[in-house]
C-alpha cells in the first residue's frame, strides 16, 4: 500500500513541475513527436483553422480596383458565404502609386486615405471571423536593389516597426507576412534579367535577413505583436520549390526555429506553362504532379515543425480565356484546396479579378463556377 501511494505522490508532482512553465499543459504532436503549443493562436493552431482563403488581388496591391469598403464589401460578403475562413490583403506601402502609404524612408502615414480604407477592410473582415492577411506586396524599392547594408534594412525596419506599431493591440486574427515574393536580388525565378538565381547562395542570404529584418521589428513592437502569427517566404517569387534552400534546417528560420508564431507562406505557378496567363490546357502535367509537390513541402514543413501557408495559386489566362471554364481547370482548383487542406496547410486561393478571375469585376458573382466547385 506504501508503494502505491509513494507512486501516487511522485505522479503528482510530476504533473505538478509539468505545468508550472507558463502555467500551461503542452501535449506531444503526434506527427513530429515534438512539443506542441496548446494556444489556439498558435501557428499550427491558426493554420489549421483558418483553412480556405482568398486573396484581394490587384486592389491595395495594384490600385486597379477601387479601395474603398463599400466596393470590397461586397467582395468579402461573397466569399465568406461561399465557406471562405480568411483574407490575404496584397498591400504595397513604397512603390506602385503615386501616392505611397510610407514616404522613401518607410514612415507609413496614417492619415493616408489609402490606409483609413486599408484599416476599415481589415476591420470589415475581422467583424465578419475571418482572419487577416497583411503583408508588404510590390517593393521593388527593397527586392530589386537589396545589397545586405543598413540602408535598406532600417528602411525595411521603420516600414514594419510602424505597420505593427499602429495594429499591435488588434487581435490575434491580424497575421502579418513579411514580405511578398521575394524576388529580385533575393533571387528570380529562372535568373531574369540581372538578377540571381534563386539558388544563389548570396540571394538566399539576403532573402533570410530580409525575413528577419521584418520578424524583428514586429516582435520588438511588443503587445500581441509578441505572440502574433508571422508568415516569412520562399524566394523565387515565393516558389515553394526553393522552401528547403531558404530555410535548410530550424535554425535558418527567425527564432531559431523555437518560435511558436511563426509559419512559412510558399506559392505556386508550376508549371507555368499551365498555370500562368500565357499558358496552355495541353501543358497540364496531371493531377499527381500537384499533390506530389504539396506533399513535399508538408514533408519540409515537418522537419522544421513549422506549418506551411499556399499563399498564391491558380491559372490565368490572357487570351485563350474560354480556357479557364472547363472541367480541367476546376478540377486542378479543387486538388490544390483538397490536398493543402489534407495535408494540415490553409491556402488563400488568387484572385485578381482579370487573367486569374474567380469572380466578376463588380465582386457580387463567382465566374466558370470555380471556387463553387473547389469547395464541394
Amino acid at each position: 500500500m506504501k508503494n502505491i501511494f509513494r507512486v501516487l505522490r511522485l505522479s503528482m508532482l510530476f504533473f505538478l513541475v509539468s505545468c508550472t512553465h507558463e502555467d500551461k499543459v503542452e501535449f506531444v504532436n503526434g506527427e513530429t513527436g515534438q512539443v506542441e503549443n496548446p494556444d489556439p493562436f498558435s501557428a499550427k493552431k491558426i493554420i489549421a483553422d483558418m483553412g480556405p482563403g482568398f486573396n484581394l488581388g490587384n486592389t491595395f496591391d495594384n490600385g486597379i480596383h477601387p479601395t474603398s469598403l463599400a466596393a470590397i464589401k461586397p467582395v468579402i460578403d461573397l466569399y465568406k458565404n461561399a465557406g471562405m475562413k480568411h483574407v490575404r490583403i496584397p498591400t504595397t506601402w513604397m512603390d506602385r502609386f503615386s501616392s505611397t502609404l510610407a514616404d522613401n524612408n518607410g514612415n507609413i502615414n496614417v492619415n493616408h486615405p489609402r490606409f483609413i480604407e486599408l484599416k476599415a477592410v481589415i476591420d470589415y473582415a475581422l467583424s465578419k471571423d475571418l482572419y487577416v492577411i497583411l503583408n508588404t506586396h510590390h517593393e521593388s524599392w527593397l527586392k530589386d536593389h537589396y545589397d545586405g547594408s543598413e540602408q535598406y534594412d532600417t528602411k525595411f525596419r521603420t516600414l514594419w516597426t510602424g505597420i505593427a506599431t499602429y495594429f499591435k493591440d488588434y487581435p490575434q486574427k491580424l497575421i502579418f507576412e513579411v514580405l511578398n515574393e521575394p524576388e529580385g536580388n533575393l533571387g528570380e525565378l529562372d535568373g531574369n534579367g540581372p538578377f540571381p538565381d534563386p539558388t544563389d547562395a548570396l540571394a538566399l542570404q539576403y532573402t533570410r535577413k530580409v525575413n528577419q529584418v521584418g520578424y524583428d521589428a514586429i516582435r520588438a513592437t511588443h503587445g500581441n505583436n509578441e505572440k502574433r502569427l508571422i508568415m516569412v517566404g520562399t524566394n523565387g517569387q515565393g516558389n515553394a520549390l526553393y522552401i528547403s534552400n531558404v530555410y535548410p534546417s530550424k535554425s535558418s528560420l527567425p527564432g531559431g526555429g523555437n518560435d511558436d508564431y511563426l509559419s512559412i507562406q510558399v506559392h505556386t505557378y508550376s508549371p507555368w506553362a499551365f498555370c500562368g496567363e500565357t499558358g496552355s490546357n495541353a501543358a497540364f502535367p496531371g493531377t499527381a504532379s500537384f499533390e506530389t509537390g504539396i506533399q513535399n513541402v508538408k514533408a519540409h514543413s515537418i522537419k522544421l515543425n513549422v506549418p506551411v501557408h499556399y499563399g498564391e495559386f491558380g491559372v490565368g489566362r490572357s487570351s485563350n480565356t474560354a480556357e479557364r471554364n472547363t472541367d480541367l481547370v476546376r478540377n486542378y482548383y479543387r486538388t490544390m484546396a483538397r490536398t493543402t487542406l489534407a495535408q494540415s496547410m490553409s491556402y488563400s486561393v488568387w484572385d485578381d479579378r482579370g487573367w486569374f478571375a474567380l469572380i466578376n469585376p463588380t465582386g457580387t458573382s463567382f465566374v466558370n463556377n470555380i471556387v463553387p466547385y473547389m469547395l464541394q
